[in-house]
């Protein structure tokens, strides 16, 4: 008997991820159908993705897109929305298997949130809905009894070496980083770093967003308070080690010693393929891991002097509540201004650290606090760089 396709939403699909989703879903076609795709500004690209997948529905956020966007599906059934409320419409709309959450920024929480409050399963890649919502995130996801699928390699790595273990049984988590374009650029020369160094990431090929949180260390201080509500184990059990290789994606040590780790090639699409499979898995065509070739296996802690996002991360979910969101919007907007030059590299710390002093946190017990919390710290962390 020929097994049933499964459904596929992506939310952010003319991103890396979502690209790349979409690339997995094509060499398994027999397997997946995709039921809607969802963009930022990229209305071109969505255009040729939605031509090419032919879903039910596409939506654009940017308004200036949705005209042209019409135009060009024209004829072809399916259907055109535009917004952000549409986008999460989209997450929560159809009976489907999977929902990919792919979008950038804290714009990925209210459709990851709409789509478990359907009792989805979501394929998690946005850092910033479990780093600005992480309680609201787990108590919908236990409410609803839905689901979520870690995307990233880091949380993937990890989730697979849980798989038939204890959460007794955990010591803890170590998530490893790549330590980024500057693991080893002097302190003195970071003042000089422009945007086109800090994109050219060592080992992987990411958005820009998160390229740059890479480089900033940022992203590990994310996918820390990401850890801490994705596998509920406390800040102070998850650690960081550099890892220049990235071929050990992340590890775990039990109570008897043991540390199990997940090691693969730098290609998002494995731990995508794992997502979509779960609790199986997809086959791959991708290159083998050459442990071989690989040369010899660094580790070191990272410097958190010339770092320092990365302790101001650890403070902010100590403090909890909403000091979390206050400090993703705050980075959200520093890395929005240093791409367009407005900052230097070096401010970034500066501003962020400074938004979470003048924003003061509170108890998150509904969205409207997470929301709160990001437009004053958006707003302050804009007025410092103004």
């Amino acid at each position: 008997m020929k097994e049933e396709k499964k459904e596929v939403t992506i939310l952010g699909s003319t991103g890396s991820i979502g690209s790349q989703t979409l690339d997995v879903i094509k060499r398994h076609g027999d397997r997946y159908r995709v039921r809607a795709l969802t963009a930022g500004s990229r209305w071109e690209d969505l255009a040729r993705q939605a031509l090419e997948y032919r879903p039910s529905l596409v939506v654009i956020a940017d308004e200036k897109g949705y005209l042209p966007l019409k135009e060009a599906l024209h004829g072809s059934g399916i259907e055109v929305c535009q917004g952000a409320e549409a986008i999460a419409e989209a997450a929560a709309r159809y009976d489907n298997d999977i929902v990919v959450g792919a979008l950038v920024g804290y714009s990925g929480l209210t459709p990851t949130l709409r789509a478990l409050e359907k009792g989805k399963t979501v394929a998690l890649a946005n850092k910033e809905t479990l780093v600005a919502g992480g309680p609201i995130v787990t108590d919908t996801c236990r409410r609803h009894n839905a689901a979520l699928i870690p995307v990233d390699s880091e949380h993937s790595a990890i989730f697979q070496c849980l798989q038939g273990e204890k959460k007794e049984n955990v010591r803890r988590l170590i998530l490893t980083a790549s330590g980024g374009p500057f693991r080893n650029t002097p302190a003195d020369e970071f003042a000089s770093i422009t945007p086109e160094m800090a994109l050219r990431h060592p080992n992987w090929d990411m958005g820009a967003k998160v390229t740059i949180d890479s480089a900033t260390m940022m992203n590990k201080g994310f996918e820390m308070i990401e850890a801490r509500w994705l596998f509920d184990i406390a800040p102070d059990k998850i650690d960081v080690l550099v890892h220049p290789q990235s071929v050990v994606h992340s590890l775990v040590e039990f109570c008897d010693g043991s540390v199990k780790a997940q090691l693969g090639i730098t290609d998002m699409r494995l731990p995508i393929g794992y997502a979509l499979g779960y609790p199986g898995r997809l086959t791959s065509d991708l290159p083998r891991l050459d442990l071989a070739g690989s040369g010899p296996l660094q580790f070191e802690l990272p410097d958190t002097r010339r770092f320092p996002l990365l302790d101001i991360a650890y403070q902010a979910i100590r403090t909890g509540g909403t000091a979390p969101a206050i400090l993703n919007a705050a980075n959200e907007v520093c890395v929005e201004a240093f791409l367009n030059h407005r900052i230097a590299f070096t401010d970034m710390p500066r501003i962020i650290l400074d938004t979470l002093e003048k924003v003061p946190s509170q108890n998150i017990d509904t969205t409207e606090d997470i929301s709160e919390a990001h437009i004053a710290a958006t707003r302050s962390a804009r007025n410092m760089i103004s």
